[in-house]
C-alpha cells in the first residue's frame, strides 16, 4: 500500500494557556531530540524521515524492528532521542548519531547511543487519512496501537493541569511542554497556535551569516558568531553569539566555519562588526537569549546547540 508524504506539524513557541481554559488542552513533555516521520507499510519494512523530509532510515538501525512489530499501514510521528542515565533526552549525546552515511558505523553507534522513539500522533492509519480528526481522537488510536518497547513507547498526555505539569518537567531537569488543543486537527508543514511549545528557557533557532576570530588561545577559533532569522526576502542579522560553547563544539564549527567561508555578507544589512568573516547561510543553530530589543536583537544570548538536523528553510 503506497503511503502518503506528510510534511509534521510545528508549535508555536508561547505560553501556558489560561487556566480557565487548560481543560481543553493536553500536555506532552516536550522531548530534546530529532523530529521524525515514520511510515510503515505494513510488510515488516519502515521509513523515517527528518523534518526536511530526508531519509534517515540508515542512522537508527535498531528502530527497524518497529516495521514488524507494527502489522498494518501507518504514517506516525515523532521524536528521536537519546536518554541519559536519569532517562531524560539528551541532544548532545544524540549528536554522535545524527547524520551518519555508513550502515556499519551506525550499527556500532547504536550499541554505544542507543535511539529512543518517542510517539506522539497517528496520522495515517490503514489506508485512511487522519489529519482531518481531532488530537483527541487521533491520540486515542495512537494508543491502541500499544507501541511500547525497549527502543520506543508512546508517553501519556496528560489533559488540563498545565502549571503543576510546567512545574513537574522544570524539577526534573526536562526543556519544558508542548500544549496541544484537544480540538485541533494535525496541520501538516504547519506551525500552528494550536501547538505550543512552553521552555523553562527562551531560545531560537537560527542561522550562522558570519564570526568573528578569537584572541589569545582562541586565535584561529570563533571568538563570536553573527547570527540572523530569515524573513521573505532575506535574512535579517539578530545579534552576535560569544558565550555557550564547550572546547569540542568551538573546534567542530571551526571546521564548518572554514568550509561555509565566502566574501559576501549574507545579511540584509551589513552588521558594523569589527573584522566580521562571512559565511554562506547555511549552518543552524540553536541559541538561548534573555529577552529582544523592540528592534529584534538578541539580548544576552549564548550558544546552546548546532542543529545538523535543520537547514535553513526548515527554520523560516
Amino acid at each position: 500500500m503506497g503511503l502518503p508524504r506528510i510534511a509534521p506539524m510545528l508549535a508555536t513557541a508561547g505560553g501556558l494557556p489560561p487556566v480557565a481554559v487548560e481543560d481543553r488542552w493536553a500536555f506532552e513533555v516536550k522531548q530534546d531530540g530529532q523530529r521524525a516521520m515514520l511510515y510503515l507499510p505494513g510488510n515488516g519494512t519502515i521509513v523515517l524521515r527528518s523534518r526536511s523530509g530526508a531519509d534517515i532510515s540508515t542512522v537508527y538501525p535498531e528502530l527497524a524492528a518497529l516495521g514488524s512489530v507494527l502489522g498494518r499501514p501507518a504514517v506516525l510521528d515523532g521524536e528521536i532521542v537519546a536518554l541519559d542515565d536519569e532517562g531524560r533526552s539528551d541532544f548532545e549525546r544524540l549528536q554522535s548519531r545524527m547524520g551518519l552515511t555508513s550502515a556499519a558505523k551506525a550499527a556500532r553507534m547504536a550499541e554505544v547511543v542507543p535511539a529512543h522513539l518517542i510517539l506522539f500522533d497517528a496520522v495515517h492509519l490503514d489506508g485512511h487519512r487522519l489529519t482531518g480528526l481531532p488530537y483527541t481522537e487521533r491520540r486515542t488510536l495512537l494508543e491502541s496501537l500499544g507501541l511500547d518497547g525497549e527502543h520506543w513507547s508512546t508517553p501519556a498526555a496528560v489533559v488540563g493541569h498545565g502549571g503543576q505539569a510546567l512545574e513537574t518537567t522544570r524539577t526534573a531537569g526536562l526543556e519544558g511542554l508542548v500544549a496541544k488543543r484537544l480540538t485541533s486537527v494535525y496541520e501538516p508543514g504547519v506551525r500552528s497556535r494550536s501547538w505550543i511549545k512552553i521552555r523553562h528557557i527562551r531560545t531560537v533557532d537560527v542561522i550562522v551569516g558570519g564570526w568573528v576570530p578569537g584572541r589569545g588561545r582562541l586565535t584561529g577559533l570563533p571568538g563570536a558568531l553573527l547570527v540572523g532569522e530569515t524573513h521573505e526576502g532575506g535574512l535579517r542579522y539578530v545579534g552576535n553569539v560569544g558565550t555557550g560553547w564547550s572546547d569540542t563544539e568551538r573546534t567542530t564549527l571551526t571546521g564548518l566555519l572554514q568550509v561555509a567561508a565566502t566574501d559576501e555578507c549574507p545579511f540584509d544589512t551589513t552588521p558594523h562588526v569589527a573584522g566580521a568573516r562571512w559565511v554562506l547561510p547555511r549552518l543552524v543553530g540553536e541559541v538561548r537569549y534573555a529577552t529582544r530589543t523592540r528592534a529584534g536583537m538578541l539580548r544576552h544570548p549564548s550558544w546552546h546547540r548546532l542543529r545538523p538536523d535543520l537547514a535553513p528553510n526548515d527554520i523560516t
